[in-house]
């Protein structure tokens, strides 16, 4: 059994699907925390079989909507003197801004560098986005 210690002030970010965690952590730049940090991948899971997780014992500032579109089902929870005040469910975004590039050399936004990179949810199932100008449409796992 592995045992980590209790969080004091934080966030758990939970129920990542196993393999995804590392994205995350390398997203948020974890590996240059100054405060503690445990990363647990393949944990053994009753619903998912298998999850990544990730605690930090700080409190730290988190894009949900990037979050989201790395794996929409992924559970935040806030800590706060050692208890979960806080529980976040995250979902896929139903619009990003300068996450996804627009890849169609013939966008506004290959030869407008000051126009914003936005996308709308085109397909949940297929977690695909459509961008606002252009309608190329680019998956979420792209990011």
């Amino acid at each position: 059994m592995l045992n980590i210690a209790k969080i004091k002030n934080g966030i758990v970010i939970d129920h990542i699907k196993a393999g995804q965690g590392i994205r995350i952590f390398n997203w948020l730049g974890l590996e240059k925390a100054r405060y503690t940090v445990a990363f647990v991948v393949n944990a053994t899971s009753e619903h998912m079989g298998r999850k990544d997780i990730i605690k930090i014992d700080n409190a730290i500032t988190i894009n949900f909507d990037i979050l989201g579109l790395i794996d929409p089902n992924i559970t935040v929870n806030v800590i706060e003197d050692e208890k979960i005040t806080k529980k976040i469910k995250l979902k896929l975004p139903e619009r990003v801004e300068n996450v996804l590039i627009c890849k169609n050399p013939r966008c506004i936004t290959s030869t407008e560098a000051y126009i914003p990179h936005i996308f709308h949810l085109e397909n949940p199932e297929l977690r695909t986005y459509r961008c606002e100008y252009c309608d190329e449409i680019r998956s979420a796992g792209e990011f």
